[in-house]
């Protein structure tokens, strides 16, 4: 009995899967000419986090951070001068930079600002003064 069963629902599968045809399936998403250049880009974005914030807690040398941050940074011009090329070739402009506003919170020590207030640098870590 159960293998009459089980044999019955097997052929049903079987079935259905041959009666599906390419057509009634659904258009797949066409894939953008630059996501895994996108994709690429994040990650180097995110192993410059990863490398500025190791730098800070002390576990590289500075000559070790400045030769990996450049070296991530010279991949990373590439791949964004690799994405404009590939975009002005599908006749798309290259996406405007924001203009940035001017920041009221500027670090006296190192130069960083912010768009908020904060007790402490992000970048150095020496107390902030709002600018006047």
């Amino acid at each position: 009995m159960i293998i009459a069963v089980a044999s019955i629902v097997t052929l049903g599968i079987f079935i259905f899967i041959l009666s599906v045809r390419a057509k009634d399936l659904p258009e797949p998403l066409p894939v953008s000419p630059v996501q895994h250049l996108d994709e690429k880009k994040a990650a180097i974005y995110e192993n410059l986090r990863d490398l500025n914030f190791e730098y800070r807690v002390g576990k590289l040398s500075d000559a070790d951070y400045q030769r990996s941050k450049t070296d991530l940074q010279r991949e990373l011009a590439g791949v964004l001068a690799e994405i404009d090329r590939i975009r002005q070739e599908m006749g798309a402009a290259p996406k405007a930079k924001p203009v940035a506003k001017k920041s009221a919170y500027v670090c006296a020590s190192c130069g960083a600002s912010f768009a908020q207030h904060l007790k402490f640098c992000g970048e150095c870590g020496k107390p902030m003064k709002a600018k006047a």
